[in-house]
């Protein structure tokens, strides 16, 4: 038996990262997923490596026909829809007096419109299916503040505050609704040439080895598997709560031990 037998789920951003691996582990835990994203050649590789419970879907999160058009393919694969991961994100890095208007509005459009839309867009086919789970990645930067990334900060705070009004609302038609917080985890957020990601990871390594608790940086499969739990029914009592996966990095940076 797999934790989300009978269950189907839509994942934005599902070509690479953490919507890869959450759409992996959600079909071998026994789930039908809809691969949703704007990277088609890697998304119809993951569906066509996950088989016949997979189906790929060209998926713009900040058009609102294209919400549409993704949530009637999966309906119409699969029969109904009781999970969707608002996973698809962005992020432009430049100090607050450096960034521009339109680089500042094309992340909050992917990052918050696009989880609007998504949200809403699933409510009526989850009321069919007699209720669901939203669950909407935000970041630890929802949780505080981060220099050079001002857009993106806004926008995962927005995320976590549209969780829970959405959780509010949504409760009555049986449809929870939570945020995932990560921390620094190996993916290629805002990496479009993935060539230099072994570089950009020995980095980040560097950082989380020296402020984080875990002493490491978190692995996309690692927030898969939290993911899962919220899909599946073992999280029925959780709607518009934040579920940290950070390494503790937020709980405090570790000190140095007393000199001998």
């Amino acid at each position: 038996m797999g934790r989300l037998d009978g269950k189907v789920a839509l994942i934005s951003g599902g070509a690479r990262g953490m919507g890869k691996a959450e759409a992996r582990l959600f079909a071998a835990e026994g789930a039908k997923v809809a691969v949703c994203d704007v990277r088609d050649d890697q998304g119809k590789a993951v569906a066509e490596a996950i088989g016949a419970a997979a189906i790929y879907r060209h998926l713009d999160v900040t058009r609102e026909d294209e919400w549409a058009e993704a949530v009637a393919a999966t309906t119409g694969a699969f029969g109904r829809l009781d999970v969707l991961v608002n996973n698809a994100g962005i992020a432009e890095a430049a100090p607050l007096a450096e960034m521009t208007l339109e680089s500042y509005r094309r992340v909050t459009e992917v990052n918050q419109t696009g989880v609007f839309l998504g949200m809403r867009a699933v409510v009526e086919p989850m009321t069919q299916a007699g209720g669901g789970s939203i669950l909407n990645i935000s970041s630890i930067d929802g949780l505080i503040g981060m220099n050079n990334i001002i857009s993106y900060v806004a926008s995962k705070w927005a995320v976590r505050g549209m969780t829970k009004t959405a959780a509010m609302e949504l409760a009555p038609r049986g449809i929870r609704v939570n945020s995932i917080h990560p921390g620094f985890i190996h993916t290629s957020l805002a990496v479009e040439d993935e060539s230099g990601l072994p570089e950009i990871h020995a980095l980040l390594d560097e950082y989380t080895a020296r402020m984080t608790p875990m002493g490491r940086t978190g692995e996309p499969e690692e927030i898969a598997k939290l993911a899962l739990f919220l899909a599946s029914d073992e999280s029925s009592y959780s709607t518009g709560s934040e579920f940290v996966a950070d390494g503790g990095l937020i709980a405090g940076h570790p000190s140095p031990g007393p000199e001998e």
